[in-house]
């Protein structure tokens, strides 16, 4: 992802349209990463310590470890 990523397991930090790294549940155990843009925010809380799930636009579903952030530190 470039221009850097960012951590966040808040709720308000995950908007559709926006590139994000995720962990699948077959992935937990190895912290293997999986880059997509969310299509669903399946969290209905406002925080999860691990993460806010999501399902990417190519159905893959998981918990969002990083965020991609534009250049000048925004949100793509």
């Amino acid at each position: 992802m470039t221009g850097g990523k960012r951590n966040s397991t808040s709720r308000n930090d995950i908007k559709l349209g926006l590139m994000v790294s995720i962990v699948l549940k077959t992935d937990q155990h190895s912290g293997e990463l999986t880059e997509g843009i969310v299509k669903d925010i399946l969290t209905n809380s406002q925080f999860h310590p691990h993460g806010i799930k999501v399902r990417l636009e190519s159905g893959q579903v998981g918990r969002v470890k990083e965020i991609a952030v534009s250049p000048g530190g925004s949100h793509r």
